[in-house]
């Protein structure tokens, strides 16, 4: 798992701009390419009907009636996020045998779209929903986190402490308390891994979506106190970790949880990179998933290189 090496208390950063939990619109698919992107537009701003008619001309004898024209004014299309994104990632190279998958999020608009289905190991971001799970429990159980928990809390995703992970995978009750909690957040293609094997749990790019729109978004069966909670937690990463979706930022107002991984049976790296990001003045959800990568750092440069590319694909169409 991600390796974390013993330290003293560290002096941390001065701490980030707090992200504030705004409402995501739930999205639906509305279509896809043969390619394997995904476009999802927000439900709230669907408007019905593309095209509004007006009532028909009466068939009066009346002069002033009979010269009316009905008019039928046409909605403006908008962007096709998943052509756009696809022909954004066509800019990231991608070395021979690694995979990459991406899913993002424009808060403001509600559109989003995914490019890629495959199921990936979550490495450390799996931190996020196994904290999020044990939030979710402490609510149904009218209680509040022990300090103990808190204390895990805080190394597992500031510090990305495997130990804390695997006590607080213990907690949730592993895979089965993690799933359970998966099923009420709506993410439909995660398993948890076998075992203390939290780090083999797997996932897509869009469920780790459906993830953040729960720790960020108001429509989440999170409580608002479990969503600041979280969000702090992740805007506190520290320094030797705050790469990523952050790439794709154009200032410090980020939250983010990566994961790294370098599988024992191929000596090749999973790297992950999931959040929250500010650019361009719209606010983002991004999520990055790769495998198949020769070393860490080219999976880092690789999950960095995608989440600009996903962000590209909606600034260049975003409205001021």
């Amino acid at each position: 798992m991600d390796r974390h090496r013993a330290r003293g208390r560290r002096a941390r950063p001065s701490r980030r701009t707090p992200l504030l939990s705004v409402a995501v619109a739930s999205v639906v698919l509305v279509g896809a390419t043969a390619a394997g992107t995904v476009y999802m537009k927000a439900q709230a701003h669907d408007g019905g009907s593309v095209v509004s008619s007006a009532a028909p001309a009466s068939s009066s004898s009346s002069p002033a009636r009979s010269q009316e024209a009905s008019v039928e004014p046409v909605a403006e299309p908008s962007a096709d996020r998943d052509a756009l994104l696809a022909k954004a990632l066509k800019s990231v190279t991608v070395a021979a045998g690694a995979k990459t998958s991406v899913a993002v999020l424009d808060v403001d608009s509600g559109e989003s779209a995914s490019h890629g289905e495959t199921a990936f190991d979550t490495a450390s971001i799996v931190k996020v929903n196994i904290l999020a799970a044990l939030l979710l429990q402490a609510q149904d159980a009218d209680r509040h986190l022990t300090a103990q928990e808190k204390a895990y809390a805080t190394k597992m995703i500031e510090n990305s402490d495997n130990a804390s992970a695997t006590a607080l995978w213990a907690a949730i009750g592993r895979a089965d308390g993690l799933d359970s909690a998966n099923k009420r957040f709506g993410l439909t293609s995660t398993q948890g891994g076998d075992g203390e094997l939290w780090g083999l749990t797997q996932t897509t790019a869009s469920d780790q979506l459906t993830l953040l729109q729960q720790v960020f978004g108001k429509d989440s069966k999170l409580s608002s106190a479990s969503r600041s909670y979280l969000q702090g937690l992740m805007g506190e990463i520290e320094t030797d970790q705050q790469w990523g979706v952050s790439a794709a930022a154009d200032g410090s107002r980020w939250a983010l949880k990566n994961g790294w991984l370098a599988r024992s049976t191929t000596g090749l790296w999973d790297v992950n990179s999931i959040g929250r990001i500010s650019a361009g003045g719209h606010d983002y959800l991004v999520a990055a998933l790769s495998n198949g990568n020769s070393t860490q750092a080219k999976g880092i440069s690789l999950v960095e290189a995608v989440s600009k590319a996903a962000v590209s694909a909606f600034q260049d169409t975003a409205e001021d």
